[in-house]
């Protein structure tokens, strides 16, 4: 067995806590340029349209990155490939830092998303570093970590940007890599899982072109039209090369992505609960920071500064972690498909409040918890259903895949909130900017892909959790 160092092995609260803290360095990437977003076309001397690919290029980076670093994680050893990621974010985060031009900037971007496997390989890690009586909390607390990562992202980077120069966000996100790095090496195990298999080379870049293709349609089509050649072009073609890949993938011996497993009724419902709750959970994030920082002139818009929004935002995402030992008890005691129908009715609920309470930021803020609580436990239940269906081998690649379905919901739901936002709008001198039924319909929308969520949680076969079986006394050394 290779070395297994002492403090994780003695301590698995210490690789979980770990674990965690790499899991939010690498979600908070997602929100790091949210603040100086609209000033990065003058920072980088670039169009504004070239200037939005340093947000979408890193979202179609870990898109890509997620089932294909699980594949390798399942291939040469999980905790390995979490090192490889770690030092991914750390030279991408330092690529960004030493850049002034756009190139070098996209180049540093996708790089960092890339780092975004660590998440899922985290989860499907956590079964095998942890004691039985902690590993549904660990697997929780891991899984909150993308929306924490993203919640806690904006605020921080509001004030790192307000206080200092905006490459001071990449100096931060660098050092912070370098922690992660270090704590990887230092306190995270190695533990005996690597399996017999080949990398699937060709697997992997039709997945990346056919998800890059479609990724790139949605979330470009408020820009382009959604009836535009490029967008419908676009669209098609990734779908196309996705079906083309998918035949491919079932006569490999070594498959990318074990589509027969994938198919399997449990993975496949989770799967597709997780395209609903994602998209639940991207929807407050888009339309909430909105409706806070609208003047107050409108009638309905709160007057907030994007630091202040961040603010409101941020104890939304740190329910989400608050609410993994609660997760856990109702893992433990409902089983993960009941956890997973409660997490998306809580989030659907949170969003009709939403609904009734946008007079004020702390109404907001009511509402916001509420969703992320919802967000927090669904979270935690589908890793859980997903690693009870899949066979040990394909574990972090499952997991990875249905991180992967949960980042098209939120790729989805960006664009529908987008449509739905400039689809009703009012003047604000010369500007027009979102209607308040706008704002009501988002929030309706979000409640409606919540019970969807439920419906399709309710499909998924119920699984008689199997006895923990007694471990054999250890003699002494």
């Amino acid at each position: 067995m290779p070395h297994t160092p002492a403090v994780g092995r003695r301590h698995p609260g210490v690789t979980v806590a770990a674990l965690c803290f790499g899991g939010m360095a690498a979600a908070l990437t997602q929100t790091l340029v949210i603040p100086i977003q609209s000033e990065l076309p003058q920072l980088l001397h670039t169009s504004a349209a070239n200037a939005s690919w340093v947000v979408t290029v890193t979202l179609l980076a870990a898109a890509v990155s997620m089932p294909v670093s699980g594949r390798l994680a399942d291939l040469f050893g999980k905790q390995r490939v979490i090192a490889a990621s770690a030092a991914t974010l750390l030279v991408g985060s330092l690529i960004c830092a030493l850049s002034s031009s756009l190139t070098p900037m996209l180049a540093g971007r996708a790089i960092q998303g890339l780092a975004m496997g660590f998440i899922p390989i985290g989860i499907s890690l956590m079964r095998e570093v942890t004691p039985p009586h902690l590993t549904s909390t660990a697997v929780a607390a891991m899984s909150a970590t993308l929306g924490v990562g993203g919640a806690i992202g904006l605020p921080l980077s509001a004030w790192i940007a307000d206080v200092g120069s905006w490459h001071a966000l990449f100096w931060v996100s660098t050092g912070v890599a370098a922690v992660v790095l270090a704590l990887v090496v230092l306190v995270v195990p190695h533990v005996h899982d690597r399996h017999e298999g080949t990398v699937d080379v060709p697997g992997a870049i039709g997945l990346t072109v056919g998800l890059v293709a479609v990724l790139v349609g949605v979330s470009k089509a408020n820009d382009w039209g959604w009836t535009s050649a490029r967008t419908l072009g676009s669209i098609v073609f990734g779908v196309v090369v996705l079906l083309l890949w998918g035949l491919f993938e079932l006569g490999r011996r070594d498959p990318l992505v074990d589509l027969r497993t994938s198919a399997q009724r449990p993975v496949l419902m989770t799967n597709v609960a997780a395209v609903a709750i994602g998209f639940g959970m991207m929807a407050q994030s888009i339309v909430v920071p909105q409706l806070l920082q609208l003047p107050e002139s409108t009638g309905y818009g709160l007057g907030q500064s994007l630091l202040a929004a961040g603010l409101w935002m941020a104890p939304g995402g740190l329910m989400m972690l608050l609410f993994a030992p609660i997760s856990s008890r109702m893992l433990d005691h409902l089983g993960a498909k009941i956890t997973l129908m409660v997490g998306a009715s809580v989030l659907g609920v949170g969003y009709l409040l939403a609904t009734l309470l946008m007079d004020s930021p702390w109404h907001l803020l009511i509402a916001s918890c509420v969703a992320a609580s919802g967000v927090g436990i669904g979270y935690a239940a589908m890793p859980t259903l997903i690693l009870d269906a899949a066979p040990p081998r394909e574990a972090a690649a499952a997991v990875g895949f249905n991180s992967l379905a949960r980042s098209g919901g939120t790729t989805i739901a960006a664009a529908v909130m987008a449509a739905i936002l400039t689809s009703s709008t009012t003047s604000l001198g010369s500007v027009a900017v979102p209607s308040e039924t706008a704002f009501c319909l988002c929030f309706v929308v979000g409640a409606a892909a919540a019970f969807v969520g439920v419906a399709l949680a309710a499909t998924i076969p119920s699984r008689k959790k199997a006895p923990e079986p007694e471990l054999a006394p250890v003699a002494a050394a």
